[in-house]
């Protein structure tokens, strides 16, 4: 690991569950490269016949994705939706293990640049891969006050989503909504109270990025992408930062983890169809001394599973 390299959140949880030192010869996907601190990791603990497959949607990531100078280390720009395609591509023939670091990094959220954060500055973009599709300003422009109204319910779980809807709607028509330190501002206005700690326009950030970049409908997916991609007792492995994606995690593990019966099927128990994932252990949080040093692992939650022959 570079000492100039960013740190993930649960990193050494990530990659122990991933297990590599019992498949050193074998290929890893590490589908969020970031800025490497997995990737780093694993080809750190991988063999010399090894092979680690890095993805990111992010330009800038894939840009220091290629200063990594190892003849085991592939980078690929693609999104959560493409992972298919991209292994066929590289003809893997399956894959020991597929991880992902789910939500925003630390680098994306401190560029001003991009318009992640509402604590900098910046245009209102929020791609994550800023040459595709439309920045949150656009949509903010074209997007009618229900469906503003929808997507802060839906994805920011946010309780005044109506009134912060109506808000960004008049701001809107003034012309005053162009930057996130505006629709910061219009937020704070049009929430009433909010929980001790949190800034008003969080709900609103986190629910415009998730649209902007349609995560929650990515990680859907690519979920069962992943799971086809793995070999026999490969490991997936997932960290999620907030409810909706972790939600969905949970479900498709569980739902892999149980035989696939139709309804009202009579069928003996050995008759049944073998589920498709095992769950390893019980969810994992980072500790008190990880959160202190870098509070946005707080909302943290690692959820492994293994495939089934």
């Amino acid at each position: 690991m570079t000492a100039d390299a960013h740190l993930p959140v649960l990193l050494y949880q990530a990659v122990d569950a991933l297990d590599v030192a019992s498949r050193l010869d074998g290929t890893f996907v590490d589908a969020t490269f970031g800025r490497g601190g997995h990737s780093r990791l694993i080809l750190e603990r991988l063999g010399v016949r090894g092979r680690l497959i890095a993805i990111d949607r992010d330009p800038d990531a894939i840009r220091a994705a290629r200063e990594i100078r190892d003849p085991r280390f592939v980078p690929v720009h693609a999104r959560f939706s493409e992972l298919e395609a991209t292994l066929d591509a590289l003809r893997t023939g399956g894959v020991e293990g597929v991880l992902f670091d789910l939500g925003v990094s630390s680098p994306q959220l401190d560029d001003p640049r991009r318009g992640f954060s509402f604590r900098l500055d910046a245009p209102l973009d929020m791609r994550m891969d800023p040459s595709q599709g439309a920045s949150a300003l656009e949509w903010l422009e074209r997007a009618d006050e229900a469906e503003i109204r929808e997507v802060l319910s839906n994805y920011g779980e946010e309780r005044f989503a109506k009134q912060i809807a109506k808000a960004i709607a008049a701001a809107r028509r003034g012309g005053t909504l162009r930057r996130t330190g505006e629709l910061a501002a219009v937020v704070a206005a049009a929430v009433r109270t909010r929980e001790p700690g949190q800034d008003p326009a969080t709900r609103t950030f986190q629910a415009l990025r998730i649209h902007v970049n349609q995560e929650l409908e990515e990680l859907s997916l690519t979920l069962p992408q992943a799971l086809a991609a793995l070999k026999p007792s490969g490991r997936l492995v997932v960290i999620s930062f907030h409810s909706l994606e972790d939600r969905i995690v949970k479900n498709f593990m569980r739902g892999a983890a149980r035989p696939a019966v139709p309804e009202r099927l009579p069928l003996r128990a050995r008759e049944l169809p073998a589920p498709k994932l095992r769950i390893v252990g019980r969810p994992v949080r980072p500790g008190a001394e990880e959160v202190r040093a870098n509070p946005r692992a707080r909302s943290a939650v690692l959820r492994v599973a293994e495939k089934l022959a």
